[in-house]
């Protein structure tokens, strides 16, 4: 096949996952929006906001190291991919009928896990078609449409609480594109039949480079020192910054400029590598004293240094695992890479959620110490990343 009958095809192949990953965001990132406030009106503590986040986030990437082991045993793609994202029909909606929030922190767990068991599948096909366009530019165009469905689910959700004046029934809105995600991922396994085929083995690659495993221990210190959005919006309803109207409306904003700043970062990614994500890094670190130190004036700002931080990670994170991981292994590689970052993330949810009730300043204090140490390893591996990119291309 000729080259740009190649590019064609991948783009297509990008798009189609991106319809399914936005109608699949507008579902979660609708609920995400107000699961903070939710959970504090079913009597949760701050604490306990954080702990459930925390471990949501955790099993939504750790797991992910046993799905992409199975996926790559298996190579059954499509199939994982199905099942995992099958859990958001479910557990999203039912969050309308939690009376107390164990049991919506149950359904949370849930949904997080659904992802665990979808995102390596998933990234593994999607690896094979930004292979051919670029993988920062090919993964930021994916994240742009992900977001653009994170912030429609907010919005969406900022009308029904404006219409229940409750937190709870607007779940039930998230059925909608919850049935959309599955009809628009079947559409594209029968659009795209041939795809798959790209998974397959390419060399005889046994292990990870090492590389690899030292860019993980800086993601995870960047996860680690990373806000949870639902701690955040706690913050701004506890200090009676925003309405209960204004939270999802102000999470869709900050969906938007994900979106908007991955296509960047991801341009930006394929041109200058690491230091794209050193720069977002450097951004994000100032949603930390704007949060929790700046007032209502600063939790604006902050939510827009938050949101750019992790649209630099949307575009970069998965780029460069892909750039120095052959195919046949970038189910594990995925997988160990997510498992890292997810027991980081709740580690680092546990310790802010501990320090809220005692310190902001040492809130503030931990989170930019953990992602300026990240950042710094990223500066130091710059080089060695390249060479083995070069090595596996």
């Amino acid at each position: 096949m000729p080259d740009s009958a190649k590019r064609s095809a991948a783009l297509r192949f990008i798009v189609c996952l991106g319809i399914v990953s936005l109608f699949a965001d507008m579902t979660y990132e609708g609920a995400h929006s107000i699961i903070g406030p939710y959970l504090k009106d079913l009597g949760a503590s701050a604490l306990q906001v954080a702990f459930i986040a925390g471990v949501g986030e955790m099993l939504g990437a750790s797991l992910r190291f046993f799905s992409g082991r199975f996926a790559d045993r298996t190579r059954s793609y499509w199939t994982i991919t199905m099942c995992g994202y099958a859990m958001n029909v479910i557990a999203v909606p039912a969050l309308a009928y939690a009376g107390n929030w164990q049991t919506a922190a149950i359904l949370i767990i849930a949904e997080r896990t659904g992802k665990a068991l979808r995102g390596p599948a998933r990234d593994v096909l999607l690896s094979g078609a930004t292979q051919e366009v670029g993988h920062g530019w090919g993964f930021g165009l994916h994240s742009i449409m992900d977001q653009t469905g994170a912030v429609i689910g907010p919005l969406l959700m900022a009308a029904a609480v404006a219409r229940a004046h409750h937190f709870g029934p607007p779940f039930l809105w998230l059925a909608f594109p919850a049935v959309g995600t599955m009809i628009a991922l079947l559409m594209a396994r029968v659009l795209n039949p041939d795809r798959a085929v790209t998974v397959k083995k390419q060399d005889d690659t046994k292990v990870l480079p090492p590389v690899f495993w030292i860019y993980v221990c800086a993601a995870g210190l960047l996860a680690c020192g990373y806000l949870d959005f639902p701690l955040l919006a706690y913050h701004f309803e506890s200090a009676k910054f925003f309405t209960q109207e204004d939270i999802p409306l102000l999470y869709a904003g900050a969906m938007a400029v994900n979106g908007l700043t991955a296509l960047a970062f991801g341009s930006l990614y394929d041109r200058f590598g690491l230091n794209t994500l050193v720069f977002g890094i450097l951004i994000s670190l100032l949603a930390l004293p704007l949060g929790f130190l700046g007032g209502a004036a600063g939790a604006v700002a902050s939510v827009a240094c938050w949101a750019t931080g992790l649209g630099a990670q949307d575009a970069c994170l998965r780029s460069g695992i892909a750039s120095v991981v052959s195919m046949n292994k970038r189910g594990v590689a995925f997988g160990a890479f997510n498992g890292v970052y997810g027991v980081m993330w709740f580690l680092g949810s546990l310790v802010m959620g501990l320090l809220y009730t005692r310190s902001f300043a040492a809130l503030v204090m931990f989170g930019i110490a953990a992602q300026a140490a990240s950042a710094v390893m990223f500066l130091q591996i710059r080089g060695r990343l390249g060479r083995a990119s070069v090595r596996s291309g």
